[in-house]
């Protein structure tokens, strides 16, 4: 027996092996759940709903200011969290986006989001137009250190002690979903 006729059933099995891979990974996923991870779509009323990142946010630091633009300083004991989106609108109509958002720990304290002047705010009470996507391509949100439009909140320092946070997302025509956030 030859070593090429040796090699070649080993590697067409690993190539077999790489399609199936490929064809079942998920390549365009969305979950039909309610209830998902930071990471995972929700879809609710037509929209995919995406927490791509999330974190406590410095004031201090250069990018994270960038996001507090218009925001006073934090008061004390108190951080500000920045929940970064991307929303799919993969259908031909314009759709609504939620005038707010909300946060609850684990001892069920809700917090609200907060209006943004920020050049990377998410647009709360806005709207994504047919076949696009928030944040819109090309612009400083979508083109950013993180690649999503930032909703933000003032949440107490012992938050994080309080895990998990949920963030709730309600749409405009009712539908509601939760992202267990990745702290």
């Amino acid at each position: 027996m030859t070593l090429l006729s040796r090699l070649v059933p080993p590697l067409l099995a690993a190539l077999a092996l790489a399609a199936l891979v490929a064809a079942v990974s998920g390549c365009g996923y969305v979950s039909h759940e309610k209830d998902v991870v930071e990471g995972e779509p929700v879809e609710l009323a037509e929209l995919d709903y995406n927490v791509i990142f999330s974190r406590y946010l410095n004031p201090n630091d250069t990018e994270d200011s960038a996001y507090l633009v218009g925001q006073a300083p934090p008061q004390p004991e108190t951080t500000y969290f920045g929940v970064f989106f991307e929303v799919q609108n993969e259908t031909d109509q314009a759709k609504p986006l939620p005038d707010k958002f909300t946060i609850e720990d684990s001892d069920k304290e809700v917090f609200e989001s907060l209006a943004s002047e920020s050049l990377y705010a998410f647009p709360l009470g806005g709207e994504v137009e047919a076949e696009e996507q928030i944040p819109v391509l090309d612009t400083s949100p979508e083109q950013g250190p993180i690649e999503g439009s930032v909703v933000l909140f003032l949440l107490p320092d012992d938050a994080s002690q309080n895990r998990p946070l949920v963030l709730e997302i309600h749409s405009p025509d009712g539908e509601s979903g939760e992202v267990t956030l990745d702290l």
